[in-house]
């Protein structure tokens, strides 16, 4: 009997093993869906939560089923919003620190809209950003700027910056060195097609940086874009929520996050015709980084 014990732990113990392998392997195959949707189907507008496995990182997102984890705020330099300059390093990085704040001034803060374009909410976010004058930062997705051409150029007639957001939105710590590569040359190539430019900024999807996509960065001569404040409005948390995070967070040199793709973004723009006329008052005015 002792020893149909020893060999059934063993047993157990290495099933288990191989299930953590399994799972560590290729989240993908648990049920994983990444911001509402892993792999992003032209014109898709899905409303779900959004949830992903792994290590959550600056930004990263987990679904209101999930347990309580807080996403990181950037580096320990914040809340003093310490600007990452070029020449910079990330410990222990191939490349250059993510941009968590610019630095241009008193008073100065940027605006950056992601996971466009839409063909619903991004002429919306344009006509509000003509109405106050305001130059803005659109992460877009690639495979959205290939299926809405005429709205990407849009967004870069009008004088807003563009940057990188990969392909398919995908959570490049899962993917092997070939695939993020994939993911970033494939956005940048749509978004050229669409726009006649050629982005200068990257933003990793859930602020997910690893050392290979800064060095990527690096070597095809891109900044990497974090941000500062976060008022998860693609969880649609509702307007006032997302007005009161804005204003209680920004400061001199914040980077601010919203999004125009993705999902439902009606309480995006809601909130953005209030909080852009207040943050106007209040003093600040609006750079790219």
């Amino acid at each position: 009997m002792g020893a149909e014990k020893v060999t059934r732990r063993v047993l157990l113990t290495v099933g288990g093993l191989t299930l953590l392998g399994i799972y560590a392997s290729d989240p993908a195959q648990h049920g994983t869906t990444q911001h509402d949707g892993a792999e992003w189907a032209p014109g898709a507008q899905p409303a779900g939560a959004r949830t992903r496995r792994g290590i959550l990182t600056t930004g990263g997102r987990p679904a209101a089923s999930a347990p309580a984890r807080q996403p990181r705020t950037p580096p320990a330099e914040h809340p003093q919003l310490a600007v990452a300059r070029p020449g910079r390093r990330a410990a222990g990085r191939g490349g250059r620190a993510p941009l968590f704040a610019i630095d241009d001034g008193p008073r100065a803060i940027a605006l950056t809209i992601d996971d466009g374009p839409s063909p619903v909410y991004t002429p919306q976010v344009l006509r509000l950003l003509a109405r106050y004058r305001i130059t803005a930062t659109f992460s877009m997705i690639g495979i959205q700027a290939q299926a809405y051409p005429a709205v990407a150029r849009e967004v870069a007639e009008a004088g807003h910056l563009i940057a990188n957001h990969t392909w398919t939105h995908r959570d490049l710590q899962w993917l092997p060195p070939a695939l993020v590569t994939e993911q970033m040359t494939r956005a940048a190539d749509a978004i050229h097609a669409a726009t006649g430019r050629v982005p200068g900024l990257f933003r990793a999807p859930y602020g997910a940086w690893s050392p290979f996509v800064l060095t990527q960065c690096a070597k095809t001569g891109l900044t990497p874009l974090g941000w500062s404040v976060d008022p998860r409005d693609w969880s649609r948390p509702g307007v006032p929520a997302i007005v009161a995070n804005i204003m209680q967070n920004t400061r001199t040199g914040s980077i601010i996050l919203e999004h125009d793709g993705g999902g439902n973004r009606a309480q995006t723009v809601a909130a953005l015709k209030i909080v852009i006329p207040r943050l106007l008052a209040a003093g600040y005015h609006f750079r790219t980084p």
